[in-house]
């Protein structure tokens, strides 16, 4: 399948609502059907405000957060709809690819009935 990898650059300390940034963007992908989402964190980062990001031992508010996506050309048009009417306000990057399955079932299918 052709499609995208988003990845979306937030911080720990970010928010959307009452939620962290990164398990809000995790939960909307989700409620949208969109599969395959990894939320990753990070020890450094420099922010769009130019600003070194880190994790410490006694802070981690300031701990960089990725939240990866592979997605349909389809599935990328709802979430981009959905975060820019929720007003979510977070960077990200949009690549091209070629995405699929090798090597078996999916582990998540249902067995076929035995005839």
């Amino acid at each position: 399948m052709q499609g995208f990898q988003i990845t979306f650059f937030t911080g720990e300390g970010r928010h959307h609502g009452h939620q962290p940034m990164g398990a809000w963007l995790m939960e909307t992908a989700r409620q949208l059907g969109i599969r395959g989402a990894t939320l990753s964190v990070g020890t450094d980062g420099i922010g769009r405000d130019g600003r070194l990001h880190s994790a410490h031992f006694f802070e981690l508010s300031d701990q960089p957060i990725e939240v990866t996506l592979v997605v349909s050309e389809d599935e990328w048009t709802r979430l981009a709809q959905a975060l820019t009417a929720a007003q979510a306000n977070v960077f990200f990057t949009k690549t091209p690819v070629e995405f699929g399955v090798l090597g078996g079932p999916d582990p998540g299918a249902t067995p076929a009935a035995a005839g």
